[in-house]
C-alpha cells in the first residue's frame, strides 16, 4: 500500500555526497520539527526527470520558502556519486535542492512507491511523486500515474495544491 496524507514516514537512512565523499543521512533528522518537500524521480539523468521535474522545483523554490518550507529534497534510487553529478549538471545543488539517494530502494519500497520496468532497465525504482511533510507526517502527496508524466508532482502542481 502506498503512503498517504496523514501517514508518518518510516525511519530511513539515505545517502548524499558530502565534503568528504558519501555520507549517511537519517531522514528523521531532516524532518523533525520542519516542513519539507520531498520529490522523487525514477532516475537521475532520465529524460522527464532531467528536463522537467528537477527544473520545476528549481523554478519554484522561492515560492515554497514563502510557504514555510525549510528544505526541498530530490530523492532517487541512485548512488550518491550519480546524484552529485546530476545535481551539478542541472544546477539543482547550486539552487539549494538537496539530492538524496535511496540506492537499495529500501525507503521507496517501505512507502509503497517502488516500481520496476525491465524494458527500460529500471529495476526497483521510485514512482514519480512529490509530497509535503510536516514534522515527519505527510500532509499532501501527489503521485503521477505514469513515470513519464510530470504534472501534479511538478513544483507548480504541488504549489497549487498547498
Amino acid at each position: 500500500m502506498s503512503i498517504s496524507a496523514g501517514d508518518k514516514l518510516p525511519g530511513a537512512t539515505l545517502v548524499q555526497f558530502g565534503e568528504n565523499g558519501p555520507e549517511q543521512v537519517a531522514l528523521q533528522d531532516k524532518l523533525e520539527g520542519r516542513k519539507v518537500v520531498i520529490f522523487a524521480v525514477p532516475g537521475a539523468f532520465t529524460p522527464t526527470c532531467h528536463s522537467a521535474h528537477v527544473p520545476s522545483f528549481m523554478r519554484t523554490k522561492g515560492q515554497f520558502v514563502e510557504k514555510g518550507v525549510h528544505e526541498i529534497i530530490c530523492l532517487s534510487v541512485n548512488d550518491p556519486f550519480v546524484l552529485k553529478a546530476w545535481g551539478e549538471s542541472t544546477g539543482a545543488s547550486e539552487a539549494g535542492i538537496t539530492m538524496l539517494g535511496d540506492p537499495e530502494s529500501a525507503f521507496t519500497s517501505a512507502i509503497g512507491m517502488d516500481f520496476t520496468a525491465p524494458p527500460a532497465g529500471l529495476i526497483a525504482r521510485s514512482k514519480r511523486y512529490a509530497m509535503v511533510v510536516e514534522n515527519g507526517t505527510v500532509t499532501l502527496i501527489h503521485a503521477e500515474s505514469s513515470p513519464g508524466e510530470c504534472e501534479i508532482s511538478a513544483g507548480e502542481g504541488l504549489l497549487a495544491a498547498m
